[in-house]
Order: structure tokens, then C-alpha cells, then sequence
């Protein structure tokens, strides 16, 4: 089973869902990338120097552990893939090593990124240290107060971090004032985004800078359980750049359930949620038409989350076209269900995950398994970052 709307065509639509929305000053920058990222990527100078970082430097290939007490727990094979063990603590570096090494081949001096829970922040902050390029991160003034240790680590990397007081001060009031600073300076100015959202190519370009994920789960669920294919794959969505990762060569297999866990905040159906897939309307954000939380006459309904990193009103293109073809099946998870199913693995495996992952965890309560089925959850962070946040909600 093949749906060609799963991949983006020539203009970066997925469906419905894409393209490039932006504003004229910004026109060319984006269609220079447009044209220079495949021949880049696919090259095999960029291959061998992007293999060769994620190998020595990140540490891949991340373990794909099968959680032996989880299993009995939930009647079935559960195997977690650790991006909570790459160097910098996510997934999010693959990504920020292969943007970087782009806008090395394309001449771009200056590096900005935004970040919600720090992570990707971090991840970017590392590259431009390793890379000897300068670093501006744009983070929410509410992020920054939650997600400290992360600010500081992008500090000690040499990075300038930028504190956001406009809107709801979390990721979307981030994405913004970068927005606003790569408008301001086209030219030698790379932005470095964080997830597969933006206008197109960053979509396609981060999601396949992120298939290194699911390339290795194919690879290990071989060598472990002797067939190269789950049947079930399991990640949290904000933005959906750890997703996209998961997912991405597996996508057109009809063998495989795709599962998708958003934030639920409060509950879906109270003020305090960011469950854009199932609440959210058509619109367009940050140069890409997706699925948003707006009301009826377009003004973005600020998003919430315990998750910094889940805190966004959309999710990407992709994730839209797959929740609305029915090709994944997305759930919610509210707050304290994640904050359960956090301390769960924690006290089950010995693996503390970050709260973004720990709402793909909270969906586990919600499905049903059969005793043979190998499911692989992508544990997309480690929770050093939320200890603040979990200790406040300790359950002895």
C-alpha cells in the first residue's frame, strides 16, 4: 500500500498540508535552500561527513531495548529506542548536525535556532561550538524559567540565548522572533529549525535528516527478533521531528500501526490543551498550512502543556496528512497521564524519559496488544531537563 501524499511533491505539500508561506524578503533564501538541499544531502561527501559525526560523536546507532517488566506489563514485546542516549540527551541533534553541515556547503555564517524545551536548542548550540560558527537561540520567557538547565548549557556552549516575553512566551513565541531575526538578516543567516514544521523544504529536510531512526530500528528489530518490522510504532508529536524519525521508512507499510501521542494538557476539551491534530482547523503557521488551534477567525489559541516541547498550537504537515488520511492513529495524553507513565518506566526499567516522551508512554494505558506483537516506542529524550517538574510531583 503506497500513499504518494505521505511524501511531499515538488512544492512540499503533503495532501493538503505544506508548502511555503512567506513573507517576500525571505522568498529567495528559502528557494536557495529549496534547491540546494537534496543535491546536498544526497551527496557523498555530505553522507560520509554526516555518518562519520553521528557515528564518533553523537554515538549512533542509539540501542533499541527490549523492556523486558514493560512487556509483561502490557502483553506484548516492547522495545524502546533510546535517542535519550545520543550525546546532548535527544534525537534532536541529528537533525542540527545535518542543517549545520547544509549551511556550511551553502555559505551561511550565522546560526539561529528556536527551542521550546531546550533540547534542540542544546543540540544546535553543540553543532555551532563544534562547527565554530555563532549560535543565537530564541526561547520563551516561560521556557527558560522551566527548562534552566538546558539555557545554561547552551550558554556554557557559547550560544546567545534570547528570552521571548511576547504571547504565551513558550515555542511558538520563539519560532516567531526567529522568524522575525531571518527576515532581518537573509543573506548570511542560516535558521536552523527544530522540527518538521516551517515552509517547505524544512518538512522534508528534517524528517530525512531524522530517518536514521527508523533505518536502525529496521536494522536491530532484524538482528533481535528475525523480521525488520514492528507492528506497532509508537512516538510523541509536537512539532514532529522524533516522529517523522520513527516513522519515515515505514511509512507506506501497511504492516506497521502508526501511533501518535499529542499533549492533552488540561483534557481536549478544556482551555488548557495542545491537541492541534484532533481539535485544531486548517490554517496556516510559521510558512506551512497545517492543522491549527485558532478560532473561528484565525487568531492562534495559545497552546499548553506540561511538556515545553509539546507546547506548539500545530504539528507539521506530514503528521496532518497522515491523522487525516487515517494512516496513524493519534491520542491524547493529559498531563497527569504522562507524569504517571514517567515515574512507571522510571521505576520499571530504571529509565527516566523527558516529558515529551513520557506521553507517548501515557498511550500505552490506552491500546490494546496481543501477547506476539512487537512494538518499538521511541523514547525521543532523557528527563534530566523536567526533574524540576517531576520532583514537584514525586509519588512516594
Amino acid at each position: 500500500m503506497k500513499h504518494e501524499a505521505n511524501r511531499p511533491d515538488a512544492d512540499g505539500f503533503y495532501g493538503q498540508y505544506g508548502g511555503a508561506y512567506v513573507p517576500e524578503i525571505l522568498y529567495k533564501t528559502v528557494d536557495d535552500l529549496r534547491q540546494a538541499y537534496l543535491p546536498i544531502i544526497e551527496s557523498a561527501d555530505f553522507q560520509q561527513e554526516y555518518r562519520r559525526l553521528l557515528r564518533d560523536y553523537v554515538g549512533r546507532p542509539s540501542p533499541l531495548y527490549h523492556a523486558r517488566r514493560m512487556s509483561e506489563k502490557y502483553g506484548c514485546r516492547l522495545y524502546l529506542k533510546r535517542e535519550d542516549l545520543n550525546h546532548t540527551g535527544a534525537h534532536k541533534i541529528n537533525n542540527s548536525i545535518g542543517q549545520i553541515l547544509v549551511a556550511k556547503r551553502m555559505g551561511r555564517r550565522r546560526i539561529i535556532a528556536e527551542t521550546g524545551a531546550g533540547q534542540h536548542g542544546v543540540a544546535t548550540a553543540t553543532a555551532c561550538a563544534l562547527m565554530n560558527l555563532p549560535c543565537t537561540v530564541y526561547m520563551g520567557a516561560t521556557d527558560v524559567e522551566r527548562q534552566q538547565p538546558n539555557v545554561e548549557r547552551m550558554r556554557m556552549l557559547g550560544a546567545e540565548v534570547r528570552p521571548v516575553h511576547s504571547g504565551n512566551k513558550t515555542l511558538k513565541d520563539a519560532t516567531n522572533e526567529a522568524i522575525r531575526d531571518w527576515c532581518c538578516h537573509p543573506a548570511d543567516t542560516f535558521y536552523i529549525i527544530g522540527s518538521t514544521v516551517g515552509p517547505h523544504p524544512y518538512p522534508d529536510m528534517v524528517a530525512r535528516l531524522q530517518s536514521v531512526i527508523s533505518e536502525e530500528i529496521r536494522e536491530q528489530l532484524a538482528e533481535q527478533t528475525g523480521r525488520d518490522y514492528p507492528d506497532y510504532l509508537l512516538a510523541c508529536v509536537g512539532g514532529g521531528s522524533n516522529a517523522a524519525g520513527t516513522f519515515y521508512h515505514y511509512i507506506d507499510d501497511a504492516r506497521v500501526r502508526l501511533i501518535l501521542a499529542e499533549a492533552g494538557g488540561m483534557g481536549i476539551h478544556s482551555d488548557r490543551t495542545a491537541a492541534s491534530l484532533q481539535i485544531g482547523t486548517d490554517g496556516i503557521l510559521h510558512g506551512s498550512r497545517i492543522k491549527l488551534m485558532q478560532t473561528d477567525d484565525g487568531q492562534i489559541i495559545e497552546p499548553y502543556s506540561i511538556s515545553a516541547g509539546l507546547d506548539y498550537p500545530g504539528t507539521g504537515p506530514l503528521h496532518c496528512q497522515l491523522y487525516a488520511s487515517g494512516r496513524a492513529q493519534v491520542v491524547a495524553v493529559n498531563d497527569d497521564e504522562a507524569l504517571a507513565a514517567a515515574y512507571e518506566l522510571t521505576r520499571t526499567e530504571g529509565i527516566i524519559p523527558a516529558l515529551e516522551s513520557a506521553h507517548i508512554l501515557g498511550a500505552l494505558p490506552k491500546l490494546t496488544f496481543r501477547p506476539d506483537d512487537v512494538v518499538v516506542l521511541t523514547v525521543s529524550g532523557r528527563g534530566d531537563k523536567d526533574m524540576q517538574t517531576y520532583l514537584k510531583h514525586l509519588k512516594t
